[in-house]
């Protein structure tokens, strides 16, 4: 079969599905359709309607746009049907019911951004940052009834760097994404459907999860270790970024802070944590057992800004304590 006789629905909703999209459309796979979420109601009032970033591919591409409410929906399933796709490739979409992922002959395959089994989840770019983690990777699996938990394709590896933030492995996992939902489509054109896949080995204990990540989420608690603080903040940045709150002991004054950057020192720490120093231009924060400076930050209704800048605004700065 050639790549052009093969009909491919792409399912996923933000930016990092595009980069496979991208790549097979570019490629001259033959995507008859794309399946993404509704339009997202934004602004102060919701009244104005935002697409997702595939959907706004897709159709500057003159790529049909299927957008269900529900999955199991009578009249989506029959539209789907109608497009007759020999195999679906889904990339950060929603979890696809039975009657949906088996319905086309080459099956569903999901193109997910860890090395599994490790990280199933919504959010294993962050969550391997958060942990410490070294190496990840992307991996091509068939759907099943449950989540990431399908038998695997293809896996490659990414390694990441000791000062690499979450965008920085994003922006790399999505061009290897692309590369490997290539790949796995050309395997499945080769073997007509029939490519190789094995099993996801039973990590019993060790296995670490990725589950979605929402504002409580991403408070950063003080009372842990420099490292771990560090590659939390790094883990987070800068989308949804880690917080703070800053408590006058003086006034009781609060000020929430975004933090976007942290570097590690070798100092060792003393005090209690979440305790400032402040060093003419460098702040710092008080860990479980070293000082760890703060960089980057964005008080709540402020733009992103250097810590000096911030220093330079905050003239009462040794009455605040972390919280």
């Amino acid at each position: 079969m050639d790549k052009k006789d093969l009909r491919i629905i792409f399912m996923g909703t933000p930016e990092f599905a595009v980069g496979s999209l991208k790549k097979l459309v570019e490629n001259g796979y033959n995507v008859v359709a794309v399946v993404t979420q509704p339009d997202k109601p934004v602004g102060r009032h919701h009244d104005t309607l935002r697409p997702s970033a595939v959907k706004v591919f897709a159709t500057e591409h003159g790529i049909p746009v299927l957008q269900p409410v529900k999955m199991k929906d009578q009249s989506f399933v029959e539209e789907l049907q109608s497009y007759h796709a020999d195999l679906q490739i889904v990339v950060a979409f929603r979890m696809l019911p039975e009657v949906v992922w088996a319905m086309p002959r080459f099956g569903t395959f999901n193109v997910h951004a860890a090395l599994l089994p490790q990280y199933r989840g919504a959010a294993p770019i962050n969550w391997a940052v958060i942990n410490g983690e070294t190496l990840t990777g992307v991996t091509t699996f068939f759907l099943d009834r449950n989540i990431d938990t399908g038998r695997i394709i293809m896996k490659k590896e990414f390694p990441i760097p000791d000062d690499a933030d979450a965008a920085y492995v994003y922006d790399g996992l999505m061009r290897l994404g692309s590369e490997l939902c290539i790949e796995t489509v050309d395997r499945l054109i080769a073997t007509d459907g029939n490519v190789p896949s094995v099993p996801q080995p039973d990590m019993e204990g060790n296995l670490k999860l990725a589950p979605k990540i929402f504002k409580e989420t991403c408070e950063i608690d003080w009372h842990r270790c420099a490292k771990n603080v560090y590659d939390f903040v790094r883990g987070l940045s800068p989308i949804p970024a880690a917080w703070t709150t800053l408590v006058n002991d003086v006034n009781g004054k609060s000020i929430v802070l975004k933090i976007y950057r942290t570097v590690k020192t070798d100092r060792p720490c003393t005090a209690e944590a979440g305790i400032l120093q402040v060093d003419k231009t460098h702040l710092y924060m008080a860990t479980t057992d070293n000082w760890l400076e703060i960089t980057e930050l964005q008080p709540a209704g402020k733009k992103r800004m250097t810590a000096k800048d911030f220093l330079n605004g905050m003239h009462d700065i040794e009455n605040y304590t972390a919280k």
